[in-house]
């Protein structure tokens, strides 16, 4: 090897080491971006979010959560029910029903979406199915919670707001068949 190519060489590994070390940095920062301007509700901290047994309920506020499902893809997802009224403190549970409507098990992931988006910092979910990836089998019909509490700093001006999950699936799939 020449030392022109071996120059060359050194230089295209930097170069190589900085585009892997810049790509790792990316996802915290993005991540650090949307959480500081709340551009991202995937940001959230839905994971690491712990209820405070010490949380005063305030019965003198009402609070009215719509519920709403979307599927991109071959499921059928929906809460099943459109709505409750809360007290904000108060611990709650909502259940949501996907049915796999494939012929072959399938990994999916939901997306939670809030309206209006001021509301998103004060909707604190103790257990979602959102947190991780779920798989369904073909065919399998699953009902899954949401456990949540609306803090009770929430503006009073806000007087409903909407939960709203896209499911999706993640790594998709092709249906085997005789000719595959």
């Amino acid at each position: 090897m020449t030392p022109a190519n071996r120059t060359l060489l050194g230089k295209l590994i930097v170069i190589a080491v900085a585009m892997f070390g810049f790509a790792y940095a990316l996802n915290p920062f993005y991540r650090q971006i949307c959480e500081a301007l709340g551009l991202n509700v995937l940001t959230q901290k839905d994971g690491t979010v712990e209820f405070d047994k010490n949380t005063q309920v305030d019965k003198t506020r009402n609070v009215t959560i719509e519920f709403d499902g979307n599927a991109q893809g071959p499921w059928r997802f929906r809460p099943t029910q459109a709505s409750m009224t809360v007290h904000p403190g108060e611990l709650n549970t909502v259940m949501y029903e996907v049915v796999n409507m494939q012929p072959r098990e399938m990994n999916a992931q939901a997306i939670p979406s809030y309206a209006p988006q001021n509301a998103t910092p004060y909707f604190k979910k103790v257990e979602c199915f959102c947190f991780k990836q779920q798989t369904l089998k073909a065919s399998e019909a699953r009902q899954m919670p949401v456990v949540f509490y609306i803090d009770p700093k929430l503006p009073r001006d806000v007087k409903t707001i909407t939960l709203s999950y896209t499911f999706f699936e993640v790594g998709g799939g092709l249906v085997k068949t005789a000719a595959n």
